[in-house]
């Protein structure tokens, strides 16, 4: 695509929605660039998903739409995925800080998550530009055609109605608070006890009970993990057609083909058993409420359209984009490339193609995944691309490609549940592996990516 020449540096006022990971990475590269941000958090403090909350909300699926919603999917016991060596910023890394982040492991719980991100705000001087308690109820062009002129309405915790407008609007409220539950027949009538994984927090409700886990991604495991020492027996429903030997008592089954009132639940493979509970581990919805587009930017079948590169939406661009939509990918490093990219562009620096030339490309996009045999909910899923899109948005910066070592630590710590069994996290040696003494590179450059990947 042909780019224009950048024009004058100019700056604008934008608003920043959400003071999670994503928000917090989004304001301080606005404000480097000398943009006038405010950020709009519902909570009372940083960290988005990463603030843990005991509180569950009342429908335990989050089918009913006037429920009261807890923005956090974070369960007590949980660990991170990914070493603490790409957990960080590119310029502000995850370190252990003895005395600061109290939380050494190389895979840390989430308290060492929320302190960093903490740190960062504070640090960074981001945390000062937080309105907290301001939950946005509504997002929208003023006038038809204008789209550097956006009202953003807000509500405070004693129900207080505000507005004011802004020239462009950063959207980062995270994608792990609306549930996406299994569908099954029978599951609205069987009579057990149902909850999404977004309401689960500790293991003590499921005492001596019969549990069904609906997933086997990495809040399936962990849960599963979770309550093995204290369920009657857990099994584990997947559509994973090899045995996972991961953790020791799980039982394992094809996905379910339906439910009965009676409490019994068979399975695909014809197998069937009495279960008390079933927790759907079955993953999250992109969701905007406060969103008012007019059809310009739909959600269908998980798929947030049109977004040119996952965060424009070319008829908008560059005044309304979406920072952290990407999945299966270094979450704060792809989150602080595309903050940096869209500061930039808002500040001139960078111009974007035209609307035709990045409606195009979203096209082609949408093509490709197809032709690879992706469904369309997978359509932000990043590892088709194996690290391409990360360093493309580094192309489009002036930066040089991610780090191998970054890249080869995330394809084989995906790996690791599956070559080092339930206790992976405090198996592998991080710090050997950066040495290269495990055959870091060498090996890392072997896997296999999977169904993980």
């Amino acid at each position: 695509m042909h780019k224009k020449k950048a024009m004058a540096k100019r700056s604008v006022k934008a608003a920043v929605i959400g003071a999670g990971m994503s928000g917090l990475i989004a304001a301080r590269e606005l404000r480097r660039e000398g943009h006038r941000v405010v950020v709009f958090e519902k909570g009372s403090e940083v960290g988005g998903t990463w603030v843990y909350d005991p509180r569950v909300e009342s429908d335990p699926l989050g089918l009913d739409p006037g429920r009261e919603v807890i923005h956090s999917s974070m369960y007590k016991s949980l660990r991170t995925n990914l070493p603490r060596p790409i957990m960080g910023f590119l310029d502000y890394p995850c370190d252990a800080k003895p005395g600061v982040w109290d939380d050494p492991r190389p895979f840390p719980g989430h308290e060492e998550v929320l302190r960093f991100l903490q740190g960062f705000a504070a640090d960074s001087g981001v945390v000062e530009l937080v309105r907290f308690g301001h939950e946005v109820v509504r997002v929208e062009q003023v006038a038809k055609g204008r789209n550097d002129e956006w009202v953003v309405e807000w509500r405070t915790r004693d129900g207080e109605a505000s507005a004011e407008a802004f020239e462009a609007v950063v959207v980062c409220n995270g994608k792990y608070t609306e549930p996406r539950l299994a569908e099954f027949p029978g599951r609205s009538t069987w009579r057990g006890e149902q909850i999404h994984s977004h309401n689960y927090r500790i293991p003590e409700p499921y005492k001596d009970k019969i549990v069904v886990i609906i997933g086997n991604g990495p809040s399936g495991i962990d849960i599963a993990k979770d309550i093995l020492h204290v369920a009657k027996e857990v099994h584990l429903a997947s559509r994973e057609t090899t045995k996972l030997e991961i953790l020791e008592g799980l039982f394992q089954h094809s996905p379910i083909n339906h439910a009965k009132e009676d409490g019994k639940i068979v399975f695909q493979d014809g197998s069937s058993i009495y279960a008390d509970a079933i927790i759907h581990c079955s993953g999250y919805k992109y969701h905007f409420p406060f969103l008012r587009m007019n059809g310009i930017v739909n959600v269908e079948d998980n798929c947030v359209a049109p977004l040119y590169q996952h965060v424009f939406p070319p008829a908008l661009a560059p005044w309304l984009s979406f920072i952290g939509v990407p999945y299966r990918t270094i979450a704060f490093v792809v989150s602080e490339l595309q903050s940096r990219w869209v500061a930039k562009i808002l500040s001139g620096k960078i111009l974007l193609p035209s609307e035709e030339e990045m409606t195009s490309s979203v096209h082609e996009y949408y093509h490709r995944i197809e032709a690879a045999g992706w469904p369309k909910r997978h359509t932000h899923r990043l590892q088709l691309e194996k690290f391409d899109y990360e360093n493309w948005l580094a192309g489009e910066l002036g930066l040089t490609p991610l780090e191998k070592w970054r890249q080869n630590m995330y394809f084989t710590s995906v790996s690791l549940p599956m070559t080092l069994g339930e206790n992976w996290r405090d198996t592998w040696d991080a710090e050997k592996w950066m040495k290269g003494e495990a055959g870091g590179e060498e090996e890392s450059d072997k896997i296999n990516c999977t169904s993980e990947c």
